[in-house]
C-alpha cells in the first residue's frame, strides 16, 4: 500500500487503530482528570509499591517507574506474573493490580495473594472479575472505560497511576507537566498524521525502512520502557516479530551476536531512541553501539523526539512509535487491530 493514500486505510482498519492512537494525547489528559475524582486508599504512607499486570496493562507502570525513578523514595516494582515475592506482606506494602479486562488469570492470582498476605490492595480496570473481587473485599476499585485493546489504553494505564502516586504525596505536583506534554504531543501528531505525505513523515519514512527488516529498538535511562513499547506495538499492530535493548546492558552481549547467520544481521534494522537527557557515558555507548551495528552490516536509524519536559518528551515518543506499528501494518496490509495468535493462546490455556 501507498502510505500517501491514507483514504485507503480504513480498508485494513476495520476497528480503527489509527483513531484510537490520534486520540492518545486526549486520553492522557483524560486519564489524569478522571483519577482526580477516585479514591484513596485510608493508609496513605508505604514502605514498598507493587503494580501487577500484564501486557498493556503493565507497560503505564514500567513507564511511571521510569519516569519517576529520580523523584521517588519509594520503591516500585513491576510484578508480571502469577505470584508476589516473598517479602510482600503486611499493610505498608500497597498491591495494585492492573488488568484493562479484569479478567487476567496471572493479575488475579495476585490479588487472591495479596489478600492472604493483609496488603493493602487497589484494582484498576475497566471492570470484570477483579473489580468484583476489589469490590467484595473492600479494596479500592479505579474502573474507567475504555472500548478497544488494552495496548491502546496506555494513557490510561499510565496517568491514573501517575495521579495516584502523587495524590500519595510520592511526587511533586503533576498537573502543569501532563498539560505541557498533551499539548506537545498534539503538535508532534499534525506532523506525523495519516494525511502527511511520506517525504515529511517522520514516522512513515520509519516504518518503510521497518518493512522486511526485523526492528531491534533501543532505549536506556527513561526511555527504556518506551523501547518496549516500539517492540510489543510492532507485535501486536504491524504483526511483525521486533525486539528490545537496554543500553549499557546491550553492550555486555548483543554485540557479541552481530557474527551469526549473516543474512539475520543484514535484515536487521537497529532503531536507537536517543536523548539530549542521557548522562553523558551512556551517550558515548549509543553512538559506539550505533557505529558497531551499522559496521556489522545492519540498518541502524537514531530517533530524536525531544520534548521540553522529561514527560512529554517521553510520551511524544511514545505516540511516534504507536503511529510507525501502524504504517507498518498498512504496508503489510494486515489488519492493526486484532490479535488472534493472543486470543488463540488464551482459550488453549484455559482447556
Amino acid at each position: 500500500m501507498n502510505l500517501d493514500n491514507a483514504s485507503q486505510f480504513s480498508e485494513l482498519d476495520a476497528s480503527n487503530m489509527l483513531g484510537a492512537i490520534q486520540e492518545l494525547p486526549d486520553q492522557l489528559l483524560k486519564a489524569w482528570e478522571t483519577a482526580n475524582r477516585l479514591p484513596l486508599p485510608e493508609k496513605k504512607n508505604f514502605s514498598r509499591i507493587i503494580v501487577a499486570g500484564m501486557g498493556g496493562s503493565a507497560i503505564g507502570a514500567d513507564i511511571l517507574a521510569s519516569y519517576i525513578f529520580d523523584q521517588c523514595k519509594v520503591p516500585l516494582i513491576i510484578l508480571r506474573g502469577y505470584q508476589l515475592p516473598a517479602w510482600a506482606g503486611g499493610p505498608d506494602d500497597l498491591v495494585i493490580c492492573s488488568s484493562h479486562s479484569g479478567n487476567t488469570e496471572e493479575t488475579l492470582a495476585v490479588f487472591q495473594e495479596a489478600l492472604t498476605k493483609n496488603c493493602t490492595l487497589m484494582a484498576i480496570s475497566t471492570g470484570g472479575r477483579l473489580t468484583e473481587l476489589a469490590e467484595e473485599n473492600n479494596c479500592v476499585a479505579w474502573v474507567f472505560y475504555h472500548k478497544g485493546q488494552p495496548r491502546a489504553a496506555v494513557g490510561f494505564s499510565f496517568g491514573l497511576l501517575l495521579n495516584l502516586f502523587t495524590r500519595l504525596n510520592l511526587l511533586p505536583e503533576q498537573s502543569g507537566e501532563v498539560e505541557q506534554a498533551v499539548s506537545e504531543m498534539r503538535e508532534l501528531l499534525e506532523e506525523i498524521d495519516a494525511i502527511v505525505p511520506v517525504t515529511k513523515n517522520l514516522a512513515k519514512r520509519i516504518a518503510g525502512q521497518a518493512v522486511g527488516r526485523i526492528p531491534v529498538v533501543f532505549g536506556t535511562e527513561f526511555l527504556e520502557p518506551v523501547a518496549r513499547r516500539w517492540k510489543t506495538q510492532w507485535n501486536e499492530i504491524g504483526k511483525c516479530p521486533a525486539q528490545f535493548e537496554f543500553i549499557p546492558e546491550a553492550d555486555h552481549n548483543t554485540l557479541a551476536g552481530l557474527v551469526c547467520p549473516e543474512d539475520l544481521v543484514y535484515k536487521t534494522y537497529a532503531v536507537f531512541l536517543t536523548s539530549r537527557r542521557y548522562l553523558e557515558r551512556n551517550q558515548k555507548r549509543y553512538e559506539l553501539t550505533a557505529e558497531t551495528f551499522m559496521v556489522s552490516g545492519a540498518c541502524i536509524d537514531k530517533i530524536t523526539c525531544s520534548g521540553s519536559t522529561k514527560l512529554a518528551e517521553i510520551w511524544k515518543t511514545i505516540l511516534l512509535g504507536d503511529l510507525i506499528s501502524f504504517y507498518t501494518a498498512m504496508l503489510y496490509e494486515v489488519d492493526p487491530t486484532p490479535v488472534e495468535a493472543l486470543e488463540d493462546f488464551k482459550r488453549a490455556m484455559k482447556k
